[in-house]
């Protein structure tokens, strides 16, 4: 049976199990389910148990509005030091697979693909890829969501691209798929094992040469060559360089040091904001000692003065010392 509580507004009983103070003058008898709790805003009521003898409720409990208004601050946005690489490169439409494609990794890239594609599809997404491969299926998926996406996938190989690594870089979109010059692009058969019954290894082994013939018929399509011929290059694993790679079809350029240009389709993203390292740069003076402060563009001019200034120094210098007399 549950206790009855004699709530008095005012002043405290002593002669109930449960004795309540609040902040206003009435006095109303409640049953234990009926004790008021108090709300989060603004009805200026705070009650303390003074008095116990239910074990399940702490003497001297103290609630008060102060107690609320301490949880509820107002919303700020996450400073870019507090956001991981993650979310830093998805700012900028970058993303990254680093790792074995598995299906957390695929669920982990299609999410970011559709979320890239429905914020700007005007807007190319650049995919960075460093991993050896894994699943056919998840990486299926992963091919699907870029064909799904309207925007431009631009892949970039980076270290290796392996396997389902190479048939992902080979996906993007075409006239966008780039290779590191110390990259490495490998292409093989699908791979695994059949165990079991012979009924269960014949099942295996037929959907292993479906994946093997469905991937060749788009490799085929994506680099122009026969099915037979992808079967055979296939037949082992087939590593390749950067520019074996671009002839092969596989990718479309070499991002190479003596061809700066190529960066620019991947390197077109807005600069990130300003951190807390800004401020420790930043110059502390009057307006004239900032004035007097050197800019960027100052310094690459200055630098140029200085190359040309010593190419035309020695070719001065040529002209002017006589021939050796022979």
């Amino acid at each position: 049976m549950e206790a009855c509580a004699a709530a008095t507004y005012g002043a405290a009983s002593t002669c109930t199990p449960l004795n309540f103070t609040f902040s206003h003058g009435r006095t109303k008898t409640l049953l234990h389910s009926q004790i008021p709790i108090p709300s989060k805003k603004g009805t200026g009521k705070s009650f303390s148990i003074v008095n116990a003898s239910r074990r399940t409720l702490s003497s001297n409990w103290l609630v008060s509005d102060d107690d609320f208004s301490a949880s509820t601050t107002s919303p700020r946005l996450p400073r870019l030091e507090e956001l991981d690489t993650t979310n830093m490169l998805l700012r900028q439409r970058i993303i990254f697979l680093g790792s074995q494609v598995d299906d957390m990794t695929a669920d982990f890239i299609i999410s970011q693909l559709l979320f890239l594609d429905a914020d700007d599809p005007k807007k190319d997404i650049k995919l960075f890829i460093n991993s050896p491969g894994g699943s056919v299926t998840a990486g299926m998926g992963i091919y699907d969501a870029m064909k799904l996406c309207k925007a431009d996938v631009s892949t970039v190989c980076v270290g290796l691209a392996a396997s389902m690594g190479a048939f992902i870089l080979a996906s993007g979109t075409k006239g966008k798929r780039y290779c590191m010059p110390n990259s490495r692009v490998m292409i093989h058969q699908p791979l695994g094992t059949a165990g079991g019954k012979a009924t269960e290894m014949s099942i295996r082994i037929r959907e292993m040469a479906y994946h093997k013939i469905k991937i060749n018929k788009i490799l085929s399509k994506i680099t122009g060559k026969s099915v037979d011929q992808i079967d055979l290059d296939t037949d082992r694993d087939n590593f390749m360089n950067p520019w074996e790679a671009k002839e092969y079809g596989l990718v479309d350029e070499v991002i190479d040091d003596g061809k700066p240009g190529l960066v620019a389709p991947i390197a077109d993203s807005s600069p990130p904001p300003r951190t807390r390292v800004w401020e420790l740069w930043k110059i502390e003076g009057s307006r004239k000692a900032k004035k007097n402060l050197p800019s960027e563009h100052k310094f690459l001019e200055e630098a140029y003065k200085k190359v040309q200034g010593g190419d035309d120094d020695k070719g001065t210098q040529q002209e002017n010392e006589a021939p050796a007399a022979v």
